[in-house]
């Protein structure tokens, strides 16, 4: 006979290790779009998977997965939510060694809604926080920092 908790660990799955980083891109912000979609800039519109607190307006750190709305670029993208992973911030990130890493901009690459890269280059490098936890994003950069 089986336990309630195994059968609870197994239920759920298993659970993947992210290392806490500080979130520094509220939604609203506007961030630059790194991949060559055509889009320029992007509104983030909502934070994937947030759990937030009454009145605290969600935000979203390097490898979350982030809806957007394409502000600049093509009008066949125009005013339409897309998915996003956000790959670089300005806010520093501490990482487990110790070293602080901060990036001249906020950026994203647009997805699709079954996680693969829209487009086929990312612009500049990407934080190694979203390579690890996006193996697709990993593939396409050219540089990872």
């Amino acid at each position: 006979m089986s336990t309630g908790k195994s059968r609870a660990v197994s239920a759920k799955g298993a659970q993947e290790f992210k290392p806490y980083i500080t979130r520094g891109i509220p939604v609203t912000a506007v961030i630059n779009c790194a991949d060559n979609t055509g889009a320029k800039t992007l509104r983030v519109v909502q934070v994937v998977q947030y759990k937030g607190r009454l009145k605290r307006v969600p935000a979203a750190s390097v490898g979350d997965k982030v809806n957007v709305v394409v502000k600049k670029g093509p009008p066949d993208l125009k005013k339409q939510v897309f998915p996003a992973i956000i790959i670089r911030q300005r806010y520093p990130i501490r990482r487990p060694s110790g070293v602080r890493i901060c990036f001249e901009d906020n950026a994203a690459v647009i997805i699709t809604p079954e996680g693969e890269v829209k487009g086929t280059e990312i612009k500049g490098p990407v934080a190694s926080e979203a390579a690890e936890r996006w193996p697709r994003i990993a593939n396409l950069s050219s540089i990872i920092v």
